[in-house]
């Protein structure tokens, strides 16, 4: 299933919740932890070091500190579109330093930007990496961010993201009374972000996908665990209520036919994927780069 054609988002609102959110976002964002977790076990298959790192919807800085133990020597940037999430990661990064930080003088602190995917604060070929865990399935098109990651890459190198897919949340999907709008976020297959990354000028995506089940002991339980990290539903089309008491009712008779062994089951369909930027083939106006190199031999 693709996002419709008329599928938006309210950027804004996407935004004031993650600021609110910012506060109790660590411990909540369980998805989050586990998609960083694999992620970094990506890493250690992929020979490459990269030199300066973008953390692109870095969020309170908890995926920083993970690459930072991977690559000690790597310079660190975050990137949010909510404030208050990176005063919550500067906050944590202070308090991380601790007595001992205060007495050996602190280190440098990681610069961290507020701005958005689609128009970074950062010169064309800067950065090594660029990682972004659970940000472009908050984008109806990642188009735009997409080719703004590959324009701040250096050749060589590389993207590394998660997102989610369109199986994600099926249960609560059918489960939500039908009607006019959508009532739970629209996510993008695997095929077409593999086609979009092409489309944006990387080369050689590298794309997986699993799905991983969730269970809850309630229906009360799964709405906290979306709405506490700032997850709720942001379409541009979301209807504004369940029609009161009897739509809420409906909703959770028909999830609680699918309790097995005592749980709830919530679906979430993972994509992980990697991909790098080759040598440019064209000019930024179109016209076609020719290169010549010496034949073996030549000179002699």
């Amino acid at each position: 299933m693709n996002a419709p054609a008329d599928f938006a988002l309210d950027r804004a609102l996407v935004r004031r919740r993650f600021g609110a959110a910012a506060a109790r976002y660590a411990g909540n964002a369980v998805l989050a932890r586990e998609l960083a977790r694999r992620m970094d076990e990506r890493l250690e298959y992929i020979r490459f070091t990269p030199a300066r790192i973008v953390d692109l919807g870095c969020g309170i800085g908890e995926d920083l500190a993970l690459l930072g133990a991977r690559y000690p020597q790597a310079e660190r940037i975050g990137i949010d579109f909510a404030a208050p999430m990176l005063a919550e990661a500067r906050r944590r990064e202070r308090a991380g330093q601790g007595l001992l930080g205060r007495l050996l003088g602190r280190a440098p602190a990681t610069p961290l930007l507020c701005a958005d995917a689609c128009a970074l604060p950062l010169a064309h070929a800067s950065v090594s990496m660029v990682w972004s865990n659970l940000m472009l399935n908050w984008l109806a098109d990642p188009l735009p961010a997409l080719k703004e990651m590959h324009r701040v890459l250096e050749v060589g190198g590389m993207a590394m993201f998660s997102t989610l897919g369109p199986d994600t949340l099926r249960e609560l999907r059918e489960a939500l009374p039908a009607g006019a709008g959508e009532r739970v976020h629209c996510f993008i297959d695997m095929h077409d972000i593999g086609d979009t990354l092409v489309r944006a000028g990387f080369a050689d995506p590298v794309m997986d996908m699993e799905m991983l089940t969730l269970t809850y002991a309630d229906f009360d339980d799964l709405l906290a665990d979306l709405r506490l990290p700032g997850c709720a539903n942001a379409s541009t089309t979301r209807p504004r209520g369940l029609s009161g008491r009897n739509g809420w009712a409906q909703a959770r008779a028909a999830y609680e036919e699918l309790r097995r062994e005592g749980r709830l089951p919530a679906t979430f369909e993972i994509i992980q994927g990697h991909a790098w930027k080759a040598e440019p083939k064209t000019t930024e106006d179109g016209r076609a780069i020719v290169r010549f190199a010496a034949r073996p031999g030549a000179g002699r």
